[in-house]
């Protein structure tokens, strides 16, 4: 150690000689800084240098401006330490020398001891520089990064021995060229470099797949940063040496395949971000930015390596990824003026981060409460493929989603689903950012979505960035633009085939017989040719003017679904307490019936109308492919599910006081019991302490799932043929599908104020535009939901709330006794300018009270 010392002390002095301190009013005559001080070639130097470090000279520390620089990374000063060092071999005796200063510049990775042991040496001498430079060599090589903070490999005593001997023999020379490779062997993993050391770093919420295996040594990396982090200079190493590494490793990933060479390069990618700082304003500016692109360049093996990883950190330590990388994407949001011309889709930045956020959103589905085992099984008749498809080619829309809506290649590189969690890490909502929201031009954004080009990014890729807004706008356009490519398809059919040119989803109704009308035609459609149920919807009321706009279609669903499910019916059950309805398992209907109420909920997503349904969310789970369990019973069957939940934590002996088999009594229609084994002879099998968790998933199976298989896959089968094709699965989760198909609840009647447009003359200054708020804020809530049904089709704010319902109130004539009128189509009011709020108020409750039919165009 002390002829590597001196040795590290003799370079100081050289490069103090050629290139100086960096202070300009340095008084230190051996220093190059010095004013008076008299330049010397490479050779003259070297001998200076020794002549130096014999009388023990004056060192200059380094001046901050020179900090960072050459000084700080060894393949900058590596240039002219040749120049002296046959000067510096053999010549001297060393046990002759006073003790010196170590350097550590043959340190090429890191240890949590070699870092305190500098840490220690640097404490005592104040000068924290030897420290800085070895953090800014090694935190800027990927290869040194991928060396450091291994965990140690346990050695027999023979390969101690051995080590030790080779070390006592080698030659002070030969131990700096290989100090390097000999510690690395004593930090190697046992397995290679694929596998790991076998266990984890002891995080908590460890999955059913066991510890993800990796050779980095976590915990000593937090304790490292936390030692150093609070140190300003020595931060600022970090964020320096970031900037080096970044583009290096990211020309790595792209060009040399380095992963697949070594997947202990994903340690450069773990310790990293194991910084707490890198969301402060110092990163973001480049260091994070670079460093993120880098990422985003891994292999789909490594993201999902380092997603089931980072799964099995805490919940703070989640957070904090997803702080990061928000931090980072708001940042860049705000400091930058997007538009149509400049799109954020082509900042590279909130790109990448976008991209290094998803490893975080599989990390938060992977550690939350999975549910894997529970799926429907889809076996679902897939739709016929006609001469259609010929048509389509001939018009460069063939389908690209044949075998159904895209999925994301990680989410199949590691076997999971958005759907299979119950309950994340941290909340969904967490990953939205509203900034990026708001500057992002969907209709640009969904054209990238559907070319699927690798130059342009789309953030429907990543729809858990996204609002329920952004998203339904992105379906709205997808939905549309399937509408008019089945026109097209249909005139082309007129022109070849001679058939009558039918562009749209025709429906003429009765409207004392709506449900036989409406359900007949779609069902024979559904059998003909199920491509039309794509087509735009366009309903028409027999005996009734109106043109379609799409008022008359909201009009149309409202009275389809009062029908439907009405109790009387005996196609849905109602529960009083839960206000919902349920399949019922002993309906007469067949189940041509139900998959006709399928296609009329697809029918309403696929047209943008809301529904006035009442489905616990267990429907919207089993739509999107889940089965219901136990917990499902919470709000489907609130009663059930306690009684189930008291047998689970009841403390006595269950067989002796409670007396249950596995045979369960359910009632018909008309109230006769109906007896049901949830195992064979279940009637002689008694519920015991043992087995009591058997039977209650056994009777949450029965009730959610087995009892109404036919009625739901029937159900589910009619949504499908209008959703099929639809990105509808690939962007929703299934409480934001409930929001799509029955609008909001909360009806903010001030946000519905602010968003509302004026014509006609009015403006939101005139008396009767403030004395016609005043009486609506007035209103109780189901005058409210009237006064909505009449003037916009439905009593439901849209996805978003009623701030982004666009309402006009035009000026309809002077003071007159006619009612307010409404173009439902267009969400427009028309009001005459009554000449007192008494008359107003006593003119518009007529109106919503009693429209009904053509009151509503």
């Amino acid at each position: 150690m002390k002829r590597a010392a001196a040795k590290h002390l003799i370079e100081r002095y050289y490069h103090q000689l050629t290139e100086g301190c960096g202070n300009e009013a340095c008084t230190n005559e051996a220093c190059g800084s010095s004013p008076g001080f008299q330049r010397m070639d490479n050779n003259a130097a070297a001998i200076k240098a020794l002549e130096l470090y014999k009388n023990n000279a004056k060192l200059c520390d380094p001046h901050p401006s020179k900090k960072g620089a050459s000084s700080a990374f060894p393949e900058n000063s590596a240039k002219g330490a040749h120049n002296f060092s046959a000067c510096s071999n053999g010549k001297m005796n060393h046990k002759d020398l006073p003790p010196t200063r170590e350097d550590f510049r043959d340190l090429n990775f890191l240890t949590e001891d070699k870092v305190y042991e500098i840490l220690s040496i640097c404490s005592e001498t104040e000068d924290y520089s030897p420290l800085i430079r070895v953090i800014g060599r090694v935190f800027s090589s990927a290869e040194s990064l991928v060396q450091s903070f291994r965990k140690a490999k346990q050695h027999t005593k023979e390969e101690l021995k051995s080590l030790q001997a080779k070390d006592e023999d080698k030659d002070e020379d030969e131990k700096e060229t290989a100090s390097g490779s000999s510690t690395a062997m004593e930090v190697e993993p046992e397995a290679s470099a694929s596998s790991g050391d076998g266990s984890s770093h002891g995080e908590n919420n460890v999955q059913k797949l066991g510890p993800v295996e990796v050779s980095v040594d976590i915990d000593a990396v937090r304790r490292v940063y936390d030692r150093l982090l609070s140190n300003e200079k020595i931060e600022a190493a970090f964020l320096n040496a970031l900037v080096y590494l970044s583009p290096n490793v990211e020309c790595d990933l792209t060009y040399h395949n380095v992963y697949a060479a070594d997947p202990n390069y994903l340690n450069v990618f773990i310790i990293v971000m194991e910084n707490s700082n890198l969301h402060s304003p110092e990163y973001l500016e480049i260091a994070l930015p670079q460093f993120c692109k880098a990422m985003s360049k891994l292999p789909l093996p490594a993201l999902a390596k380092l997603a089931r990883l980072w799964s099995q950190y805490g919940v703070d330590q989640i957070r904090r990824l997803v702080e990061t990388f928000q931090q980072l994407i708001t940042y860049t949001v705000i400091s930058n003026e997007f538009s149509s011309d400049n799109l954020v889709n082509e900042d590279d930045g909130v790109v990448a981060a976008t991209k290094c956020l998803k490893i975080v959103y599989y990390a938060n589905v992977l550690g939350g409460d999975l549910d894997t085992d529970h799926n429907e099984e889809d076996d679902d008749e897939p739709i016929p493929e006609s001469s259609e498809l010929t048509l389509q080619e001939l018009l460069g829309e063939e389908r690209r989603n044949k075998k159904g809506p895209r999925v994301d290649p990680l989410e199949t590189e590691m076997g999971i689903r958005a759907s299979d969690c119950r309950k994340p890490l941290i909340p969904f909502e967490e990953f939205i950012n509203e900034p990026l929201n708001e500057v992002l031009e969907m209709d640009k954004d969904y054209t990238f979505f559907k070319v699927e080009t690798e130059s342009k990014f789309s953030f429907m890729t990543c729809p858990f960035i996204l609002n329920a807004v952004t998203k339904n706008l992105g379906l709205y356009y997808d939905n549309r633009i399937r509408m008019y490519s089945e026109r097209r398809i249909t005139a082309l059919y007129s022109l070849v085939q001679g058939q009558q040119l039918n562009p749209y989803l025709r429906l003429k109704v009765r409207r004392d017989h709506i449900i036989d009308d409406a359900l007949v035609r779609l069902e024979m459609i559904a059998m003909e040719n199920p491509a039309d149920l794509k087509k735009q919807l366009y309903v028409e009321f027999e005996g009734e003017q109106g043109v379609d706009e799409g008022g008359v279609s909201k009009e149309f669903f409202q009275l389809v679904v009062e029908e439907i499910f009405n109790p009387d019916i005996g196609m849905f059950t109602y529960d009083e307490s839960t206000k919902l309805f349920w399949f019922n398992p002993s309906s007469f209907e067949n189940e041509g019936q139900f998959t006709l109420i399928g296609i009329v909920l697809g029918l309403a997503i696929y047209n943008n109308c809301i529904l006035d349904v009442h489905f616990p969310m267990v429907i919207y789970r089993k739509l999107m492919g889940k089965k219901g369990t136990f917990r499902d019973l919470a709000d489907s069957h609130p009663v059930l599910f306690q009684s189930l939940k008291d047998l689970m934590e009841y403390e006595g002996n269950v067989e002796e006081d409670m007396m249950i088999t596995f045979q369960i009594s359910q009632t018909d229609l008309f109230g006769n019991p109906l007896m049901y084994d949830l195992k064979e002879s279940g009637d002689k099998i008694p519920v015991t302490n043992e087995n009591r968790k058997d039977f209650v998933a056994l009777y949450a199976e029965y009730m959610l799932n087995k009892s109404v298989e036919k009625q739901f896959k029937a159900f589910r089968r009619g949504f499908h043929m209008v959703t099929n094709e639809s990105p509808l699965k690939y962007l929703f989760r299934p409480e934001e599908i409930e929001l799509l198909i029955c609008g909001s609840r909360n009806l903010d009647f001030q946000a519905l104020e602010e968003s509302t447009e004026y014509d006609g003359g009015y403006n939101k200054d005139s008396r009767i535009i403030r004395d016609f708020w005043e009486t609506v804020h007035s209103f109780e809530q189901e005058k409210k939901r009237l006064f909505l049904q009449f003037t916009t089709g439905t009593d439901r704010a849209p996805v978003g709330g009623l701030g982004k319902l666009k309402m006009i109130i035009a000026k309809n004539g002077p003071d007159s006794d006619r009612l307010p009128t409404s173009h439902t189509c267009f969400n427009v009011l028309l009001l005459p300018e009554y000449s007192t709020v008494e008359k107003l108020k006593e003119r518009l409750l007529k109106a919503i009270t009693y429209a009904k039919g053509f009151g509503m165009l």
